[in-house]
């Protein structure tokens, strides 16, 4: 079976732009030497985070170096801006400096219901922010994961923005008592969960942090097993972790032949109007060349 990737559609025009989501590193706000070193970095997206890594004497004072880092943004990776929550007293003022800056996302922490992510899309509206400023939602309470079929379904609205679940498992861990095991057994059906609803919703699907970056071994294993389980790529703590998560994000070059040969025997003149062929003893239908040519989009967009 082929991957389906971690690729994106905008709404906006409803035709195809993919933007791989595979390495996206948190960086707090306040940490000036973790900034400067953005350009030279390899993920593919990266949050400007204002809220837990941001401790609360200095929250105002990050807010206020917003302006400044998207003056200087990296032209090659999406910037994302994690806000403080909006019943949080540093929420409103956040969501608004932000909407200023123009970020490719805003991501929004302590979702619970639909009515969040629409409340965060009307100031935006209110604001005037151009319709490429997209919602980011963060999954990490127990009454987010009772409603993430709702909040999903917003995905199907391009007036909503939503377009990005991001799972916060050490939040879930904390809200539910669940034991932290290596392997996250107490974490998977959760987190299969958000995958079948972002799925539903048209959304992609961000796995939550390893927390040790320094076992590096471990971290790959994590991410081989979140890209088998449908996530489209992995929220990070440090550079380190950057390349492990694009190499288990792309697709092998394995699935890009397989997908190439789908695209072609589909192309071919006698095939012209099947829904189904064989090919290489298998039978391949339209879904497949479906599936074919995302992962095609993805291996052109990262150069794979």
């Amino acid at each position: 079976m082929l991957a389906s990737g971690g690729l994106r559609r905008h709404r906006s025009d409803m035709t195809q732009t993919y933007r791989p989501r595979r390495s996206v590193l948190y960086v707090p706000a306040s940490n000036d030497k973790a900034l400067a070193k953005l350009p030279s970095l390899a993920c593919d997206a990266v949050i400007i985070d204002l809220e837990d890594a941001v401790a609360p004497a200095d929250k105002i004072a990050a807010r206020e170096k917003l302006a400044g880092i998207f003056a200087n943004r990296p032209g090659r990776c999406e910037m994302i801006v994690r806000i403080n929550a909006l019943s949080s007293e540093w929420g409103a003022d956040d969501l608004l400096a932000v909407a200023k800056c123009e970020p490719d996302g805003i991501l929004l922490p302590k979702v619970d219901k639909p009515r969040d992510i629409l409340e965060a899309g009307d100031v935006l509206d209110d604001n005037f922010a151009p319709d490429e400023v997209k919602l980011w939602a963060m999954i990490e309470t127990p009454k987010a994961l009772l409603n993430i079929g709702a909040i999903a379904e917003l995905g199907r609205d391009p007036a909503s923005r939503l377009a990005c679940f991001v799972a916060g498992t050490n939040d879930l861990v904390k809200d539910t008592g669940v034991l932290a095991t290596p392997d996250r057994r107490y974490l998977v059906p959760w987190l299969m969960q958000m995958v079948l609803a972002a799925r539903a919703g048209g959304l992609d699907m961000l796995d939550g942090v390893s927390n040790d970056f320094r076992d590096l071994d471990a971290f790959a294993r994590e991410c081989a097993e979140a890209a088998a389980m449908g996530f489209d790529g992995k929220s990070l703590i440090h550079p380190a972790q950057i390349e492990a998560a694009n190499r288990a994000f792309a697709p092998s070059a394995e699935e890009v032949a397989e997908a190439r040969a789908v695209k072609d025997a589909f192309g071919l003149a006698e095939n012209a109007g099947k829904g189904v062929i064989a090919l290489n003893g298998k039978m391949v239908e339209r879904l497949h060349l479906a599936q074919a040519e995302k992962l095609l989009a993805k291996a052109a967009a990262i150069g794979a």
